[in-house]
């Protein structure tokens, strides 16, 4: 009953049609030389009005009942514009739109309620769409996204890796689809796979920065926004098709996605399969520093374990589905979907090199360490079901211009597997329901209202189950305004949440996790509910000061909400080899007792400035941002290590006990501890492109992000400077790309944290395109890590285990009907 005032608005804003006069808008888009552009893309503003011009650059609009209307043009290879109209007395209305050459990929982007496109923006956004996207996919959202200005990756093995923004992850970095909360565990952990799908997405958005206003505290960071066709909104008819196979794991993939229609009904359903063996690494897999290692990384202080030429345990196989289907309107859509995907996945770091390599003297024992190795791996095992219902519907007339409706319904389930016995489960059941409201403009202001909704209950069942139960509900408004000013864009924001997070541990688990469970959680009935009133302040500024050029500056203070994991994690956490502690536990004289009155909302002030040229065949876009963050939660080395029950192979008793110091020893399992500091972060970004030639067009990138403690320190696992460039070729069969990135050394670490080394990734890339077999055939060649180059991710919680993969080559096909 409790979602029934959810349910009650989402039909009540999809159940009405409406029905239109006839009025008629016809129009040319040319370039500069006045020559037609032919297939570009005009839509009406706040409509499901959208053409594509003909070979002659003509549209023609029919059926448009407003008085007052703004149309979009875009078009590859140039610059969009945007364009208001006045409907003429005879109902016939001609406009002729001139568009400008650009050298950048000028995107649409859906991540954000207002119109808005990557160059338009006051906030930094990186999209990768269509060929770009295909080129760069990976089988983990982090690895697709790595290379983006001001992205990096957790790198957690080939299957468990997610973004980071500006050295910003885990819960300050919100992963969405079409809009809305994936509902995985991925934020809880590294070692969680981020469960949407990049093989199946149209195109992926990164807003760089606080996103507060657009989707709550959990975006205080940015937003990654997955988006797909899985609930259609047009009647499009399409087909395509991937296959591919790579060398370095022995991985193939196949994903399929496709629309068809019939009458007013849209279906739509894509699918993948993956399926790789442990990937090539260059050299040995462990190297393990002695103590002059915090000084210096002479090879001579360093040890290499393990075995060499392959990283053990980081196989994995996954699938999944999606079905979904619409109800198309003249002024909107009406839809849902239905998914499922299923992984599994080698957790690498838990295969000590040592007693292998020292048990393979022995040839008769090979037999027995075999087995001994098997349980030791460590897998993960993901299954998630979603359902997704959108709708939009949009109103000529009237104050109200459009309603968007989204809502999801989330269930997932992770299992951390030992040999062949489940040591966690971890369960998330997820409900989100958002409305935009969309308003015509008045007194020159154009905006829209947000009501949000979320429910999230988890759970973690077993001997290692480092965080109790909990359920996370918030409930937030928001209100976004913009208006141009001559050449300024303008625009403005609030956001107040209600956000309630509960530890329970009264629920009853298996009897086999009972005991446990009581390990850990003896005390957790002392744990009370926090809760917690986020706000969030925006204002953004566009300043078009001359034709192809503009700055954006945008000024945000935003808090967040902490996370179940970061107040209440208790236990040790198999998937990172680490024993975690929430930030309501605090260390005292080599003890933890709980203190809940300490907790503050994280609370950042940031600032952020960029520069863009967009015309032309010399374009850039450069960046600088400061973040002051107050209260910051993070997560740091102790010192201390705890051997737990499951490390001795027996259990130990500390019922009616209410800390542990009784356990802190010389070896096992590191202590890392959730702590609150004031924090600064800064940083600058900045991607060039020029077009040399027709054929020829290079593109070269950098950024930088640093992270100290106000009190003296660094923050742990912070990106190192990187450059990177890229120079494609196209001609009229093939294209290639030859790209290059270097990361450099990063010494700015905590303590407890050791250094890292840089090092230079070089990859090629060539597609040859080939006609007569559906809309297009490419059959495509990617050589990764051309000089098997030793790399180690400074951001990886598995650096010194678990380097990057080694040379690899991918071959594959893909195209469409």
């Amino acid at each position: 009953m409790k979602y029934l005032p959810v349910l009650t608005l989402l039909t009540m804003s999809s159940a009405s049609t409406i029905v239109f006069a006839a009025q008629q808008i016809s129009g040319v888009v040319e370039n500069t030389k006045g020559e037609p552009i032919p297939y570009a893309k005009v839509a009406i503003v706040n409509s499901k009005k959208v053409l594509l011009t003909d070979e002659y650059g003509r549209f023609t609009f029919t059926g448009v009942d407003a008085s007052k209307i703004e149309l979009h043009v875009s078009a590859k290879n140039f610059a969009h514009q945007n364009r208001k109209l006045v409907i003429t007395s005879d109902n016939r209305t001609s406009v002729n739109f001139v568009l400008m050459p650009s050298v950048m990929e000028v995107v649409d982007v859906h991540a954000t309620p207002l119109h808005s496109s990557t160059i338009e923006s006051a906030l930094p956004v990186n999209v990768i769409a269509s060929d770009e996207l295909r080129t760069k996919q990976a089988s983990t959202l982090g690895e697709t996204l790595k290379n983006e200005v001001g992205v990096h990756s957790t790198y957690f093995g080939p299957v468990s890796s997610s973004p980071i923004i500006r050295g910003l992850d885990g819960p300050r970095v919100l992963i969405t689809q079409n809009g809305l909360d994936v509902g995985d565990a991925s934020r809880i952990g590294p070692d969680h796979v981020v469960s949407t799908e990049s093989a199946t997405a149209q195109q992926i958005e990164v807003l760089r920065g606080p996103a507060t206003l657009f989707y709550g505290s959990g975006a205080i960071g940015g937003v990654v926004n997955v988006v797909d066709n899985r609930v259609p909104k047009t009647l499009d008819n399409e087909f395509n098709y991937l296959a591919k196979h790579n060398t370095v794991a022995s991985e193939d993939e196949v994903s399929l996605m496709g629309n068809t229609s019939a009458g007013n009904m849209a279906f739509h359903f894509d699918g993948f399969w993956r399926d790789g063996d442990n990937y090539k690494i260059p050299g040995y897999a462990e190297v393990q520093h002695d103590d002059h290692e915090h000084e210096e990384h002479d090879e001579e202080h360093e040890e290499h374990t393990g075995e060499k030429g392959e990283l053990a345990n980081s196989a994995s196989k996954s699938s999944g589905f999606t079905v979904g289907t619409s109800f198309i309107l003249d002024q909107g859509f009406i839809g849902f979907s239905y998914g499922k995907s299923n992984r599994e996945y080698g957790i690498p770091g838990h295969n000590h090199g040592d007693e292998h390599d020292e048990h393979d003297e022995h040839d008769e024992h090979d037999e027995h360490d075999e087995h001994e190795e098997h349980e030791e791996d460590v897998w993960g095992d993901l299954t998630q079901e979603r359902l997704q219902f959108l709708s939009e519907l949009n109103f000529e007339q009237g104050f109200i211009n459009k309603v968007a409706s989204k809502l999801s319904y989330t269930d997932y389930q992770h299992k951390e597997i030992e040999g062949d016995q489940v040591g966690t489960v971890f369960n998330n059941e997820m409900l989100e329901a958002r409305f935009d409201i969309f308003h015509n403009e008045t007194l020159g202001w154009k905006g829209a209202w947000t009501i949000h909704y979320k429910t999230n209950d988890f759970e973690a069942i077993g001997e290692e189950a480092f965080t109790p139960p909990s359920e996370t509900t918030s409930v937030a408004l928001a209100w976004l305004e913009e208006r141009h000013f001559d050449d300024i864009l303008v625009q403005l924001g609030a956001r107040v949440e209600r956000v309630e997070v509960t530890a329970n541990n009264a629920e009853t688990h298996d009897d086999e996790h009972d005991e446990h469970d009581d390990e850990h959680y003896h005390d957790e009935d002392e744990l009370k509910a926090q809760e917690f009133t986020p706000v969030s302040l925006s204002a953004g500024f566009v300043w078009d000061y001359q034709p192809g050029y503009n700055l954006g500056l945008s000024l945000a203070y935003s808090q967040r909400a902490p996370s179940a994991a970061e107040l209440f994690s208790n236990g040790p956490h198999i998937g990172t080899n680490t024993f975690e502690k929430g930030a309501v536990y605090l260390l005292h004289d080599d003890h933890f007792h709980i203190e809940q009155d300490n907790i503050e909302l994280e609370t950042a002030t940031n600032i952020d400035l960029t520069w863009r040229k967009f015309e032309g065949d010399f374009g850039f876009v450069l960046g600088a941002f400061y973040n002051q963050i107050d209260d910051y939660f993070y997560q740091t080395n102790t010192g201390l290590f705890v051997e737990t029950h499951h490390e001795h192979g027996e259990e130990e008793d500390h019922e009616g006990e209410e800390d542990h110091h009784d356990e802190f020893s010389e070896e096992g399992l590191p202590v890392y501890v959730y702590q609150q500091r004031d924090v600064d972060m800064y940083g600058v970004e900045a991607e060039l492109i020029y077009q040399w030639t027709s054929n020829l067009r290079s593109n070269m990138y950098a950024d930088y992000t640093r992270a100290k403690l106000k009190n003296g320190g660094n923050l742990p696992r912070i990106p190192p400077m990187r450059v990177g460039a890229t120079f494609d070729y196209v001609a009229q069969d093939y294209s290639a790309q030859l790209s290059v990135n270097h990361y450099f050394d990063q010494d700015d670490v905590s303590q407890y944290e050791e250094k890292t080394d840089g090092y230079t990734l070089i990859d090629a890339h060539v597609n040859y395109y080939l006609e007569g077999v559906g809309n297009d055939l490419v059959v495509f060649l990617k050589g990764n890590n051309l000089t098997d180059e030793e790399a180690r991710v400074h951001t990886s919680f598995l650096k010194n285990v678990a380097p990057l993969p080694g040379r690899g080559v991918e071959l594959g096909i893909r195209g469409s009907f």
